[in-house]
């Protein structure tokens, strides 16, 4: 396992502090960890949303495959029980 040595503010540390005496992180290194897995997937989340939206922008649906997906929704809108 990889060690990562960095220096924060002050203020940043105190922050994480808080979150260890909250119960947030069991320690800092729990803290950073976390934020780092959350930031790292929430960008593999961002670029694959991307690549999604240049797919339909370069391939856009057609009529046939949009009036398939809103016949599919409006029936099953109307199998619901209310």
């Amino acid at each position: 396992m990889v060690q990562l040595v960095t220096r924060v503010s002050d203020e940043l540390a105190a922050g994480v502090d808080e979150l260890v005496d909250c119960g947030l992180a069991s320690s800092r290194s729990d803290a950073v960890r976390s934020a780092l897995e959350r930031w790292i997937d929430s960008e593999r989340r961002r670029r694959i949303g991307e690549a999604i939206v240049e797919g339909y922008q370069r391939i856009p649906q057609t009529d046939e495959e949009l009036a398939w997906a809103d016949s599919g929704a409006a029936a099953m809108i109307a199998e619901e029980p209310w």
